[in-house]
């Protein structure tokens, strides 16, 4: 067994019967294109990659409609999108380390393909299918929520950068729940900024009424804003537009009004 990929599967929670399979779906067209020709040729990732997409299509769905139930079509929708989004798997991949297991051409290797978000993502759908075709639906449903659905969603340090969460864009999201609940149109406050000038965290409120208002950290006010739409988003969700929200003790006193713009 390689050892390479039986760190592979410790890291996904899979253990290959076949690892025939698992070879596969980590076989990139540029090494099997180099093999044609040779003594064993070698068959790459694109079909399993074509099975993942559907694959994972099916099993995000099945666990949005099972978590959110009261979500309507176009909720489902958007979040769905970005879940199977090339950004958000590309995290994913990331995360697993999937590029340093692939198998790839020299031509690939040499223009540094195992950085590469197409080959990584499609690595990703290829390995999910793996999952399906060894071990079943229940094998490939646990990889899903545990690695994709449930991924966390952190500050990506080494970059600089704040990697918003996937699931959506938490402030549109919030602003159409609202109006569709006949609740006040969010307002957005920016409560404190603390920290030197070239790197600040700002402390964002947002509010819709007396009963539904929260808010959140960031290292921008936009992510700020985000996160604070998302917490109010999710109770306002739990709580299926009836009576006083969930985790009212979240909720927290009005800061003076300065609100932010879109975004």
């Amino acid at each position: 067994m390689h050892p390479e990929r039986t760190i592979l599967e410790e890291r996904i929670g899979h253990r290959f019967s076949s690892q025939e399979l698992l070879r596969r779906a980590l076989t990139h067209s540029s090494l099997a294109n180099e093999s044609r020709g040779g003594p064993v040729p070698l068959c790459d990732n694109e079909q399993l990659e074509f099975l993942g997409d559907s694959v994972l299509g099916f099993l995000i769905a099945e666990a949005l409609v099972r978590r959110l139930p009261e979500a309507h079509e176009g909720e489902l929708s958007r979040q769905k999108a970005h879940l199977v989004s090339a950004a958000h798997l590309h995290g994913v991949a990331r995360r697993l380390d999937l590029g340093s297991h692939l198998a790839l051409g020299r031509s690939e290797e040499m223009s540094g393909g195992r950085a590469k978000k197409t080959l990584l993502v499609d690595g990703l759908e290829a390995l999910i299918a793996a999952i399906f075709l060894d071990g079943g639906l229940e094998a490939a449903r646990a990889f899903v929520c545990g690695q994709v659905l449930d991924a966390p969603f952190a500050a990506d340090e080494e970059a600089g950068t704040d990697i918003q969460p996937a699931i959506t864009n938490f402030k549109s999201a919030l602003q159409e729940l609202a109006q569709s609940r006949k609740l006040p149109q969010p307002r957005y406050t920016i409560v404190r900024e603390r920290g030197p000038e070239h790197s600040k965290t700002f402390t964002v409120e947002v509010r819709l009424s007396k009963e539904w208002m929260g808010q959140a950290e960031g290292r921008t006010k936009k992510v700020a804003a985000q996160r604070a739409a998302r917490g109010v988003y999710e109770r306002l969700l739990r709580d299926n537009g009836e009576g006083s929200p969930e985790g009212s003790e979240e909720c927290l006193p009005a800061a003076e009004p300065d609100p932010l713009g879109a975004g």
